[in-house]
């Protein structure tokens, strides 16, 4: 049994990954609202210093980091909080001597906000590079840069980024998508998981073997969200663009659009709830 902190405890996967944890281990949650768990909660910001001191009693194991700005916020707040204030989180609690962090980064990493994205290569790989032009995307890979200046501060330091797909309740999972005109967000759209399956992913990845270092993975379903062939969708908003051939190979018709299988060997994850 190790001790773990959870940022973003009340939100929206938290309030599910926090309870699955307390079944064996020692849950610490902190959050500006009540997660109204039945755990040890601290009401607080975690870019803030005064406030992450009210975890001064604790030693931590783990750091799981859900709390964040999302999809659509204004540049400056990604920056104030998904960088600066995961830089505050990783100082204090590397001061305070804990080893592993893992870290809810995104898909939308590379970029694919924007209609004028298009993806260096297909299925996208864990490490693309970013290509974004409105500020969420960037904010995050800036995270996962301050992980890697902080590894290289500490070589004992473990992190895991998880660029996490869009997450739905199980109980009202999007019908699968089909040829439609390009928009914003619209990779957002075809590459989706159940929350349980987002749990299970921190679940693994919170309990994975110790390995210092810094590891990228994309944590998506191994099927896009698709009910006509990823192919075909691709094609219809890219045109020649992009090579999408390999989802044309007989049995890839389907396949996730992001390459998910560094999480599965290392972490031994695949989403179960598939369209």
């Amino acid at each position: 049994m190790g001790t773990i902190l959870i940022t973003g405890a009340s939100g929206f996967i938290g309030k599910a990954l926090a309870p699955t944890l307390a079944k064996q281990h020692h849950v610490i949650c902190i959050s500006r609202k009540d997660p109204d768990l039945d755990l040890p909660y601290v009401r607080g910001n975690f870019s803030a210093f005064e406030d992450l001191r009210q975890l001064d009693r604790y030693d931590f194991d783990v750091v799981v980091h859900l709390a964040a700005v999302t999809g659509g916020c204004l540049e400056r707040d990604g920056i104030l909080v998904n960088v600066e204030g995961t830089r505050c989180l990783m100082r204090y609690m590397i001061d305070r001597g804990c080893k592993k962090f893992v870290m809810a980064s995104s898909i939308a990493v590379v970029g694919f906000q924007s209609c004028k994205f298009r993806p260096l290569r297909l299925p996208i790989p864990d490490e693309h590079p970013c290509l974004d032009r409105h500020g969420y995307g960037m904010s995050k890979y800036l995270m996962e840069e301050t992980t890697k200046y902080y590894q290289r501060q500490n070589e004992d330091v473990d992190v895991i980024n998880l660029r996490l797909s869009s997450i739905a309740p199980d109980e009202r999972m999007p019908l699968p998508a089909k040829v439609c005109p390009l928009q914003e967000w619209s990779l957002g759209r075809i590459t989706v998981m159940a929350r349980s399956d987002a749990v299970q992913a921190f679940k693994l990845a919170a309990e994975a073997p110790y390995m210092p270092g810094v590891r990228i993975m994309n944590a998506a379903g191994p099927k896009a969200w698709v009910a006509d062939p990823v192919a075909e969708i691709l094609r219809n908003w890219w045109k020649d663009d992009v090579d999408v051939s390999y989802f044309e190979q007989p049995g890839h018709e389907y396949d996730s659009v992001y390459d998910v299988s560094r999480i599965k060997e290392e972490l031994n994850f695949t989403a179960k709830r598939l369209p």
